[in-house]
């Protein structure tokens, strides 16, 4: 069964011919619009949206989807998630990009193998994203997601080594 991974929502409409106002993730606007395609999901069931054209507007794209030719086609996606599969996305990430669901659960570790806790969520301060980690002490702490603080991801053995300044985690 195929795992998918929502990149996008639409909305509103943009003009009268059906065309899509779409928002999708910070710093992903080169990625969304390469994307020749994208899923809907539909009373409990995925349909594929062929993408004719899409262009950047401010922070959103405007989309032409194949078929939707009127605001009257559009308006039952107003407010959808837009989706593609996860390997489309695995085949755009950077050696070292993750996603988010893989770093989730993830035990922190310091440089001397000392278990410091474990990510529970991951989010972005718009200069970079930051590690939530609850620590030992039960206390949740933001570690920068970054290479001088960051030393490596391994998503074999369920861990990240971070180089544990002061004051970092508790």
């Amino acid at each position: 069964m195929n795992k998918y991974i929502s990149v996008g929502k639409i909305l509103n409409f943009h003009g009268i011919k059906g065309e899509a106002k779409v928002g999708f993730s910070k710093n992903q606007a080169d990625f969304f619009l390469s994307l020749k395609s994208v899923f809907v999901k539909q009373d409990n069931s995925f349909c594929l949206l062929n993408i004719q054209y899409s262009k950047l507007n401010k922070n959103f794209a405007i989309v032409k989807f194949a078929g939707i030719d009127s605001i009257n086609d559009l308006l039952p996606l107003k407010g959808a998630l837009l989706f593609v599969e996860e390997k489309t996305i695995r085949e755009n990430l950077d050696e070292d990009e993750f996603l988010i669901d893989e770093l989730v659960g993830l035990d922190v570790f310091d440089e001397n193998n000392k278990k410091l806790g474990f990510v529970i969520g991951v989010s972005n301060n718009g200069a970079s994203d930051l590690l939530s980690v609850k620590t030992n002490s039960r206390q949740i702490s933001l570690v920068p997601f970054v290479k001088a603080i960051v030393i490596d991801v391994d998503l074999k053995s369920k861990k990240i080594v971070i180089k544990n300044l002061e004051g970092l985690l508790q």
